[in-house]
C-alpha cells in the first residue's frame, strides 16, 4: 500500500483546526475559575476588615471535602446477639471520576475479627452496599445512606432456610 505524501498534507490544515477549536474550548474553564470575587472591595479596606488569606480558603474548601469522608464500624451478630467471626464483609461504593472521566465503582473485602466486627478506613459518605457472607449463616446484603463522619452499623445476620 503507498501512501502518497500529498494526501497527508491535504489533512494538515484540517488537524491543525481541530487542535486549535479544542485549545480554545480548554481557555475559558481555566479563566472561569479566577472570577476577581477574591479583591477586597473598598468598602472593606476602609472598614478596616481583616481580609482571609487565599490560602485560609484553600483549607476551608480542604475540610469541606475531608468533612464527606466517613469512618465505618460493621459489626455482624447471630440473632441471639453472638459475634460472627471469619465472616466476609463487602463495601461497594462509587467514586466519582473527576473531569471527563466515569465514575467508578469501588470494593472492599475484610474479614470480622472473633468479636464480629470491622473497622473500614474512610469512604465517601453517601450510598454504601454492605454485604456479609459467613459459613452456616443467611447470606446479607443492604443499601446504606452514610451522612456521618463515624457511623456504626450493627448487622444481625439470619438462619438458613431449612430445606427440605
Amino acid at each position: 500500500m503507498k501512501v502518497h505524501l500529498t494526501s497527508c498534507r491535504r489533512f494538515a490544515p484540517l488537524i491543525h483546526l481541530v487542535l486549535a477549536a479544542i485549545c480554545l474550548a480548554c481557555v475559558p474553564m481555566v479563566f472561569a475559575q479566577t472570577d476577581g470575587s477574591s479583591q477586597p472591595s473598598s468598602s472593606d479596606q476602609a472598614s478596616g476588615a481583616k481580609q482571609g488569606q487565599p490560602g485560609d480558603t484553600d483549607k476551608s474548601e480542604q475540610k469541606s471535602s475531608e468533612s464527606a469522608a466517613a469512618k465505618l464500624r460493621v459489626i455482624v451478630t447471630t440473632p441471639e446477639g453472638k459475634p460472627v467471626g471469619n465472616a466476609s464483609v463487602y463495601i461497594r461504593f462509587n467514586t466519582s471520576g473527576g473531569f471527563l472521566r466515569h465514575d467508578k465503582e469501588v470494593e472492599m473485602n475484610f474479614k470480622t475479627n472473633q468479636d464480629g466486627s470491622v473497622k473500614v478506613p474512610e469512604i465517601p459518605q453517601g450510598k454504601v452496599l454492605i454485604q456479609v457472607i459467613a459459613t452456616g449463616w443467611h447470606t446479607y446484603g443492604k443499601w446504606y445512606d452514610l451522612e456521618k463522619d463515624e457511623e456504626t452499623i450493627s448487622i444481625k445476620l439470619a438462619r438458613p432456610p431449612h430445606w427440605y
